[in-house]
């Protein structure tokens, strides 16, 4: 199985274990997922799943979008079809708010277009993978985003506590050219990343709520879109 659920993420909390320890969990509502189309290696160089989460309002959603999930008539489907050129299932469902695609190789179980994924997709799975943006936290300093130590307190240095220091090469005099070199660690965008955080215990499943309950943090705020699937790189 190497398809997954898309989900969003709820919040923490906690729970209690077998032998009445707290654990501390996050509550994804992972599904239902409505298989959108099937990449092959046919027609796409590669074979993937394509799925999408929660329902869009059909008055928010462009033309295209909802092309992609339901047959609509246009020039272009009229010429297919007088070309008899066979036309790419649709799903038959509304423009989803969230579509990602999942990897597959030959030794998966198949999927069809239009079938709906549920949590029951990780029944008997021990561990999982989440994958999300990261909090986005603007641009920051050296000291916040790499971990710099900043300069000394004590008296007689310049206020400059917080600075990274020189960032250039020898002197120019000296036969070097003085630039910058590349991959030096500087002030930047910090956060707003993809981030994979693996082999999260799978602590409890809730089907009759479309929950579930990992053990740690995930990325991303409260509210935030996760792809979830089995751990590929068990410990």
């Amino acid at each position: 199985m190497a398809v997954g659920l898309l989900g969003r993420k709820v919040g923490m909390t906690q729970v209690t274990d077998e032998t009445g320890r707290s654990v501390p969990v996050t509550v994804i509502e992972a599904g239902p997922c409505t298989v959108l189309q099937i990449r092959t290696m046919a027609r796409d160089g590669y074979e993937a799943v394509q799925m999408g989460f929660r329902d869009k309002p059909r008055r928010l959603a462009i033309r295209a979008e909802r092309g992609h999930v339901a047959v609509l008539s246009s020039k272009r489907s009229k010429a297919k079809a007088e070309a008899k050129i066979e036309p790419v299932a649709k799903a038959n469902c509304e423009p989803q708010r969230y579509v990602r695609e999942f990897r597959t190789d030959a030794k998966d179980q198949p999927v069809e277009v239009g079938a709906k994924l549920t949590v029951e997709l990780f029944k008997d799975v021990p561990a999982l993978d989440v994958i999300g943006m990261i909090k986005g936290r603007g641009t920051a300093g050296a000291m916040k985003a790499h971990g710099f130590h900043g300069l000394s307190a004590s008296h007689g240095v310049q206020r400059a506590h917080r600075s990274q220091g020189s960032v250039g090469s020898h002197a120019a005099d000296r036969g070097h050219s003085g630039k910058i070199k590349k991959g030096k660690l500087m002030s930047t965008r910090w956060g707003n990343e993809r981030v994979t955080i693996r082999n999260l215990k799978l602590v409890r499943i809730d089907a009759e709520n479309n929950l579930l309950l990992v053990r740690g943090a995930i990325p991303g705020p409260n509210g935030g879109y996760v792809m979830v699937r089995k751990a590929n790189k068990l410990k």
